[in-house]
């Protein structure tokens, strides 16, 4: 029964044939669509860069890379990033059909050597060069700048961890191990890994064979050596992974060596683990993204100086007012704006706290008790004095801060000791640490953000950056990268920005909102 059914079914099928059908007019895009705008700042763009890095050795493309490269970023553009999703989109979209320009379609394997970090420089030039194309239309401007970060998960795996402290105990361990045997074959001096080794070859007799396998008896000649083989190859590999972590990471990922482990808000497993991810920096003006890079800081303190520096570079201008949040407040990002010339719109880490009560009425806070200019020491809320008796200084990232302490000469019998301190130290004296430094741009910076352009940029920064990342994150569904390495994700970071900003410049010609940058205020 089913062979007839196949028969008939096979046997009316083939009356059917392909339908052709004569086009006698070219596809035509409404002027206001986004793909026509699009193409059309697109192709304004120098195209040289991309060329040489796309330049083939062996295989030609499919198609040339100026109009790969538009695929790529209306893909972007429609939230397609998946290359066989794009390579479909070029078969049946009319948009992708349109922007191919009777160029071959390309398969997912072209997309995919596209977009390899050969030519993470090249795209980085085109999106940096759409910026400036924006400021010469005055799309932009250098008055105000809002940077942010955000955390976007890796495409590593979730459980490949190195931790910095388990590497170190474990080299400790190995070289405690390997200096016992050293010396204990007669070793001299320091011990090196070439002279390890050099024991470890001294140890196989003349004609002495290695055995393996089951059922046969390592000589003890045989187990020495493979034991310094081993601390030999475990020191190696903690040295490497902590040449690979540098100074400023705590961890790092076997199977994505840039990815450090983050507390991330998507959590997976709904109990806060830690996930490698890139803290990804944004720079908006005029709801544009104007600047962009990752790094591997958990925190974002440490990433202003190099991506204000990495802007600058880029663009060869620098912005005249940096708004962030209290996540970028630090001593030496304030002597960094200052040094330049640039108003610091960075809002304090105690911004929000200092004008609760609770915070008020803590006695041991340096903010709520007195100082005495003349006698250079504080009065505590008992009345007692807090002395200055020395000073310091640390040196972070090429920044040299001084510190000075103050110390109360009795604090036994304070009315207010249960209130200043938990300590049970009969000897116990109150001590405050100051850097007078950070305290005068700190107050500097809370007296910006309650002017009135400051009320504005504070409300413009929480609209525009946070709006950003809303939309590359939960509108665009863009949370976690598609590729490894920090070069790869780069170059993905460069085409999601370019998009984005392609997005909102047709937005804003459909809206008749161009060249407008900022929010106002309300009026009551």
């Amino acid at each position: 029964m089913n062979q007839t059914q196949q028969k008939e079914y096979s046997r009316k099928a083939a009356q059917y044939q392909q339908l052709a059908l004569p086009i006698t007019q070219n596809i035509e895009i409404a002027e206001d669509e986004p793909v026509f705008v699009a193409n059309a700042q697109l192709e304004e763009l120098d195209y040289r860069k991309l060329y040489i890095a796309d330049s083939p050795k062996w295989r030609k493309s499919a198609t040339v890379p100026r109009i790969m490269f538009k695929l790529l970023v209306y893909g972007y553009m429609c939230g397609i990033y998946s290359t066989r999703k794009l390579e479909q989109a070029c078969r049946k979209n009319i948009d992708f059909i349109w922007l191919l320009q009777g160029e071959r379609v390309p398969d997912h394997t072209s997309f995919a050597r596209f977009r390899s970090g050969k030519a993470k420089d090249a795209i980085e030039d085109l999106f940096y060069q759409f910026v400036r194309r924006l400021w010469e239309e005055e799309e932009i401007e250098y008055e105000e700048v809002f940077i942010d970060g955000t955390r976007m998960e890796s495409m590593a795996n979730r459980y490949t961890f190195v931790w910095r402290k388990s590497v170190t105990r474990q080299l400790a361990k190995v070289k405690e191990k390997a200096r016992e045997l050293f010396y204990q074959y007669g070793g001299e001096g320091n011990l090196t890994v070439g002279k390890l080794q050099a024991l470890a070859k001294s140890l196989v007799p003349e004609g002495g064979e290695m055995v393996h396998g089951t059922g046969r008896r390592k000589p003890f000649w045989q187990r020495q050596y493979e034991e310094i083989d081993r601390l030999v190859v475990c020191s190696k590999n903690c040295g490497r992974q902590l040449f690979e972590m540098g100074c400023h990471r705590n961890s790092l990922s076997k199977t994505d060596k840039d990815a450090t482990f983050m507390r991330m808000k998507e959590d997976h497993m709904g109990n806060g683990q830690l996930k490698p991810a890139y803290n990804v920096q944004l720079a908006v003006n005029s709801e544009y993204i104007t600047g962009v890079a990752a790094f591997s800081n958990c925190t974002d303190s440490g990433t202003l100086i190099p991506f204000l520096n990495h802007i600058q570079r880029m663009q060869g201008r620098s912005y005249r007012d940096i708004v962030a949040d209290a996540g970028y407040e630090s001593v030496g990002n304030y002597l960094y704006l200052a040094s330049r010339g640039q108003n610091c719109y960075i809002k304090p880490t105690n911004y929000q706290t200092r004008k609760t009560r609770k915070y008020c009425e803590q006695l041991w806070r340096a903010e709520n008790m007195r100082y005495l200019e003349d006698e250079d020491c504080f009065v505590c809320a008992a009345g007692r004095k807090l002395r200055f008796y020395r000073s310091c200084s640390q040196e972070s990232n090429g920044v040299v801060t001084t510190y000075n302490y103050y110390q109360c000469d009795q604090c036994t019998g304070c009315p207010v000791r249960k209130q200043c301190t938990k300590s049970q130290n009969p000897d116990f004296r109150k001590e405050v640490k100051i850097c007078e430094e950070f305290a005068q741009h700190r107050a500097q910076a809370h007296e910006n953000l309650l002017t009135e352009r400051g009320v504005l940029l504070r409300m413009n920064r929480s609209i525009q950056v946070e709006g950003a990342f809303g939309v590359l994150k939960s509108d665009r569904q863009f949370k976690r990268f598609l590729m490894r390495g920090k070069t790869n994700i780069s170059l993905e970071l460069f085409l999601l920005c370019l998009a984005f900003d392609l997005d909102k410049y047709c937005s804003k010609l459909r809206q008749d909102r161009r060249k407008t940058h900022l929010f106002p205020l309300k009026k009551e």
